[in-house]
This record gives C-alpha cells, sequence and structure tokens, in this order.
C-alpha cells in the first residue's frame, strides 16, 4: 500500500479537530493541527503493526462546511 487519506473536520463545538481514515478504522483527534498530524501518525504505526504493511504517505484530506444566509 502507497497510500491511506484521512478525512479531516474541524469541530466547531468544542473546537479542535478529528480526522477518520477512510477504508480503514482509524480515528483520531487533536486541539491543533501540529497535535493533529502526530495522533494521525500514531494512529497509522498501531494501527499498522508490521512495518511492511504501513502506507508510505498518509494524506489529510480537510472539509469544510460553509453555510450561506439567503
Amino acid at each position: 500500500m502507497t497510500e491511506i487519506i484521512f478525512e479531516v473536520r474541524e469541530d466547531e463545538v468544542d473546537g479542535g479537530y478529528t480526522a477518520s481514515c477512510l477504508g480503514y478504522g482509524i480515528h483520531t483527534q487533536g486541539e491543533t493541527l501540529d497535535e493533529l498530524r502526530q495522533m494521525v501518525r500514531d494512529a497509522v504505526r498501531c494501527y499498522f503493526d508490521d512495518p511492511d504493511a504501513m502506507p508510505k504517505l498518509i494524506r489529510l484530506h480537510f472539509v469544510r462546511d460553509e453555510v450561506l444566509a439567503a
């Protein structure tokens, strides 16, 4: 495997960020983007305990909702 993708959302109520991996049961969160990046790396290392099976790239896809009043 060469790459996995995490969908990242900002928590508008409590602050911080959540990340969920597409296709795998990997989920994590962080208060800042730097903390989230570290938590994502740690979560991937824990999930793929075999270094040969671990993806080479981790992509973060930021999802942002924007609401406009009519």
